[in-house]
Parts: structure tokens; C-alpha cells; sequence
């Protein structure tokens, strides 16, 4: 996903192939495979092009990350405190950043405006 999220264009099996290589030596068909079930399960989507497929990131890695963070957060009883554990954990720019967001628009640190 982080090569597809990299590129910041779809990519042919055979690009992600070759920029695996140096770190991963592994099979087309074993790329092609991951790509097309990612595919399937909603992750990524898929054009022809030609012969071959070009295939792309549905979400962006902060959306999917988000998601991500919220499916674990359904699977608890005590989602108040998964939180609480969550933010007591937390890196404390993290922290500052997240209390800065859920102050809202137009909030202040000595960083700067919020994003």
C-alpha cells in the first residue's frame, strides 16, 4: 500500500513488482495476487490498461488509517474507555495536536493555527 500511496498515480503490477525488488524479491504472480484481492476487498481500484491493470488507492493512507482506527474502536464495550487508554498513550505532540482538533477550527497552540 505504501508504494501505491507513494506513487500518487495507478501503478501496473509490473511497476510494483520492480519497486519491491531490491527490498523484496517476490513472484508476479504473487503481487498480482495481493493487488487483485485488495481489489476485491474494496482497498483498491482497478482500470485497464491494455492487457494489464493499473491499480490505485481507494482511500488515502490518512483515510484509510482513520478507518482503520475506527473499526478497532467498535469492536470494544467500552469505547470511552479505549479512548482514555488511547490519548494516555499517545505521543504528547499527538495529544496536543488531537486537543487542538476537537477544539476546533481556528484553535491555537504556540505551533501555530490548527489543521
Amino acid at each position: 500500500m505504501d508504494l501505491l500511496w507513494d506513487a500518487e498515480r495507478p501503478l501496473l503490477v509490473r511497476e510494483v513488482v520492480d519497486l519491491l525488488h531490491p527490498r523484496r524479491p517476490l513472484a508476479y504472480t504473487t503481487i498480482m495476487t495481493v493487488l487483485d484481492n485488495l481489489h476485491r476487498k474494496g482497498v483498491l481500484s482497478r482500470a485497464r490498461d491494455g492487457r494489464a491493470w493499473l491499480y490505485e488507492p481507494v482511500l488515502t493512507r490518512q483515510a484509510y488509517t482513520a478507518q482503520i482506527m475506527r473499526e478497532a474502536l467498535t469492536v470494544s464495550e467500552d469505547r470511552a474507555g479505549v479512548l482514555a487508554r488511547f490519548v494516555a498513550e499517545i505521543d504528547p505532540e499527538d495529544a496536543a495536536a488531537l486537543a487542538d482538533m476537537l477544539r476546533g477550527p481556528g484553535a491555537r497552540t504556540a505551533q501555530g493555527p490548527a489543521s
